[in-house]
């Protein structure tokens, strides 16, 4: 039997998912004519008019998964523009975010945990969220499994995210009180995230990037800095300089989706093994080298400053000694 996810999105957590709006019996496969009135619409933007309150994102979905049909042919072009009087056939299907999540016995590595919250160390590979390609094997799901409440909680407790490969300290909530205190700690920005980066090319001195983030608009899977997205600073500076790749620590003043990719990107220094902003796998490294040090932040009940720090993986480590002939030292506690 499945397990609801109870609550809202909350901008912390950069979600890019679809949302389901409305209730009701919902909607139903469709089949007929394109009305005139669709002519020269694309494809999903028909399907959003044909099933509102449901995504564009969504709509692309169905696309991809072949139930829409056009003349008795499925049609995987979400671009396709319509003409009247075309016959058109939709398989409908819910998101798949909409369907319960199953709780599964997944190892958690935890650094600290109260009934309160929950702070933990993520590996590489591990989704945070179910998602398209990803509907099992998450945090969320090893969360649902770990404890009882977290089915009563938004998102399970979860407050923020790391990317899929990349690994480190993530906090959750394991109350409702504690999951608004952080969600609105995060808001203000009093929760303090430090990284750890491997990069391409020589970085020497210290520098901030100030530039706004948004989607790219020409490779969906993709952020960029745009004049259309969310405010976003990540400060950066050198803690060990190789020949031709350093180690950067990060500290976020923001949560944008890849926004220490995209930054480090922007100003010419991709990560290393981050081949979607333009990194390339060196040091046995093929996936981002980013790593999340060091979390800070006041406990949500008794309001004491706390601090952890996770050891950076093995396969980082590696990569540094060779490419930069020495291990990663941890970063040292805050107090």
């Amino acid at each position: 039997m499945g397990t609801g996810i109870i609550g809202s999105d909350v901008e912390a957590l950069s979600d890019d998912s679809d949302e389901v709006l409305g209730e009701g019996a919902g909607p139903q496969d469709w089949s007929g004519r394109v009305p005139v009135d669709a002519m020269g619409l694309r494809l999903d933007q028909w399907l959003v008019s044909l099933y509102p309150g449901y995504s564009r994102s969504h709509a692309q979905q169905l696309i991809e998964a072949g139930a829409v049909r056009l003349e008795g042919v499925v049609c995987s072009s979400a671009s396709r523009r319509l003409r009247p009087g075309q016959l058109a056939e939709v398989s409908w299907r819910l998101p798949q975010h909409a369907v319960p999540f199953e709780p599964e016995a997944l190892p958690i590595d935890r650094v600290f945990e109260d009934d309160t919250l929950l702070v933990m160390n993520k590996p590489a590979g591990w989704v945070v969220h179910p998602a398209a390609g990803n509907w099992s094997g998450t945090v969320l799901n090893a969360l649902l499994a770990h404890h009882a409440g977290a089915a009563q909680l938004p998102r399970a407790g979860i407050v923020h995210r790391l990317d899929k490969d990349t690994t480190g300290l993530m906090v959750v909530a394991k109350s409702l009180a504690a999951y608004h205190d952080l969600v609105a700690q995060l808001a203000a920005r009093t929760v303090k995230r430090e990284y750890l980066a491997l990069c391409h090319g020589r970085v020497e001195a210290a520098f901030s990037v100030d530039a706004p983030i948004g989607r790219d608009t020409r490779v969906r899977t993709r952020m960029a800095v745009s004049s259309q997205g969310k405010e976003a600073r990540t400060d950066f500076d050198p803690l060990r300089v190789g020949a031709a790749q350093s180690l950067l620590h990060c500290q976020l003043h923001s949560g944008r989706t890849h926004q220490i990719r995209v930054h480090a990107a922007h100003r010419g220094h991709p990560l290393v093994g981050d081949v979607l902003y333009g990194g390339r796998a060196q040091g046995g490294l093929s996936r981002q080298g980013l790593h999340a040090a060091r979390l800070s932040l006041c406990h949500p009940q008794t309001g004491v400053h706390m601090s952890w720090i996770a050891p950076p993986p093995l396969d980082l480590q590696q990569a540094a000694l060779e490419l930069l002939g020495a291990p990663i030292e941890p970063l040292a506690p805050r107090h």
